[in-house]
């Protein structure tokens, strides 16, 4: 009964933490948004700001966790393990679906940049067949799918309700802050002030997007092999336990039965997640 009341604080107080952590997190985007209105008032007149649109990609930071949190207490209820147990199951849990949910976030970002290298290519065709920009938007419409097809549909369709161009190009760097469209949104806001020929500028980007893309997927692939390499460590690692158990039982079993035994099989086991987390974290791409 005394394990449970101290997981469920446990588990309150991380609930907490995550709760309060994401509400400060929102109120210092708010004022941060507050000052650069203010600021870009000060400045000077500028082009009506983009509407708010629901940004391509929504992040889900703190879900794994709280999903973690919930099945190690179902875990405790139903099956009765111990509280170092499922703590570590806890903490496992939430880094490997924060692990998880970065994968499925790289892998749609990697997905709406080839898209835009696609679009780019078939707009340059178009601009040097004599198309004029938003022909050649609408005709890439046709061809585009999810998730880059709503967000130049929102460009498109803002423009010909007459929003300012300006103001269309930075909202969809905003719902899509990658390096990429910042290079393609900068490449149309320039030809829409100062005209001239956009095929060879447009090629030029798509070919950036492009080198980009290469160099990320042989980086990938090179990182692959020492994560595979740090899976199959691990994996050997509970294989041996596996062995030591059969091995002899009762030995086992009474130093599982033991605080001590309970403290230092979850604390081998946090070490592990937390490798996992760091060996992701200095793989990730910075560029």
């Amino acid at each position: 009964m005394l394990e449970t009341l101290i997981l469920l604080i446990l588990l309150g107080g991380g609930a907490a933490l995550v709760f309060f952590a994401s509400r400060n997190l929102r109120i210092r985007d708010q004022a941060r948004a507050r000052l650069g209105v203010a600021s870009d008032a000060a400045a000077g007149p500028e082009p009506p700001p983009a509407a708010d649109v629901r940004p391509f990609l929504r992040r889900y930071r703190f879900a794994p966790w709280l999903a973690g949190a919930a099945a190690a207490v179902l875990i405790h209820i139903f099956l009765g393990w111990t509280t170092p147990f499922i703590l570590a199951i806890a903490v496992i849990l939430g880094l490997l679906g924060g692990q998880f949910e970065g994968y499925l976030a790289a892998r749609k970002t990697a997905r709406i940049e080839v898209q835009l290298a696609d679009a780019i290519d078939l707009m340059v065709g178009a601009l040097g067949a004599g198309g004029g920009l938003l022909n050649c938007l609408e005709h890439v419409l046709l061809e585009c799918k999810s998730p880059l097809l709503p967000q130049l549909e929102e460009l498109v369709g803002r423009i010909r309700f007459g929003d300012a161009p300006q103001a269309v190009f930075r909202g969809l760097v905003e719902r899509v802050p990658l390096e990429t469209f910042q290079l393609f949104a900068s490449a149309l806001a320039v030809h829409w002030e100062t005209g001239g020929n956009l095929a060879p500028i447009l090629a030029n980007v798509g070919r950036t997007i492009r080198d980009r893309i290469e160099i990320t997927r042989r980086i990938q692939s090179n990182i692959a092999q020492s994560q595979v390499s740090t899976v199959a460590v691990l994996a050997l690692t509970y294989f041996i336990a596996l062995i030591v158990w059969r091995t002899n039982p009762a030995q086992t079993d009474l130093f599982l039965s033991t605080i001590y035994g309970q403290w230092m099989v979850a604390g081998t086991i946090l070490l592990q997640a937390v490798g996992i987390a760091w060996m992701s974290a200095i793989s990730r791409l910075r560029y």
